[in-house]
């Protein structure tokens, strides 16, 4: 899906930068799954079961979000922002538009 190329690449090229070994890792493991599963992870449709694949599943949802430069994030966001402990973990992505903890 050439969305998700578009989006994931943006997403790799801000975040790679300043990513640990193990969060490339983790990216190098999302990335090698099959597109239909990716693309569940990826529009929130369903949760990788392993804990850093759904944190940086999350990170990348949120960085696309606070862009909005995606057609898949067209619809409208849950109007609950998320809570500390949802964005807590060993990652912090910057960018020009925020930050996303991951």
């Amino acid at each position: 899906m050439k969305e998700l190329d578009v989006m994931l690449e943006r997403f790799a090229r801000e975040a790679l930068p300043w990513a640990s070994p193990q969060e490339r890792g983790a990216l190098e493991e999302l990335l090698s799954l099959p597109d239909p599963l990716l693309a569940g992870y990826l529009l929130g449709e369903s949760t990788p079961p392993q804990p850093q694949l759904a944190r940086l599943a999350g990170a990348i949802r949120t960085y696309v979000a606070m862009q909005r430069g995606s057609a898949l994030f067209s619809r409208p966001q849950p109007a609950i922002p998320p809570t500390h402990a949802e964005l807590s973990g060993e990652v912090t992505v910057y960018s020009a538009h925020g930050t996303a903890a991951l």
